[in-house]
């Protein structure tokens, strides 16, 4: 899918904007997105669009980030707490949330050793 293509779906499914009223709330000129097609926007018009959308820039070119991993199954050692590396059988859904909730706030912590 083409850029242009993606920031009119974009605009289209978020805002319910066409490509000319996306290019008004961008505050660039009505035709410009059409261009892109045939020539590279500068990434100030690029950003201008995305925040127009609410969108990242990444989101606007189709670039996925990965998602981090985060194990289903934690141990205590996976949690820095060296017992045995077991969880009773009462607390594992207790610590599978918590870590999941923490690695969703801070997924650097996650493969660092990478």
């Amino acid at each position: 899918m083409s850029l242009v293509e993606r920031i009119k779906n974009i605009a289209s499914k978020r805002k319910g904007w066409n490509l000319k009223e996306t290019a008004e709330h961008a505050g660039l000129s009505i035709n410009s997105i059409y261009k892109w097609d045939k020539q590279s926007p500068s990434l100030k018009s690029l950003s201008a669009v995305a925040d127009a959308l609410g969108v990242t820039v990444d989101e606007l070119r189709g670039i996925e980030k990965k998602k981090p991993k985060i194990n289903p199954d934690p141990t205590f050692a996976d949690l820095g707490m060296p017992y045995n590396g077991t969880i009773p059988d009462e607390l594992k859904q207790t610590y599978a949330d918590l870590a999941e909730s923490y690695f969703k706030r801070h997924p650097e912590m996650l493969n660092k050793n990478e």
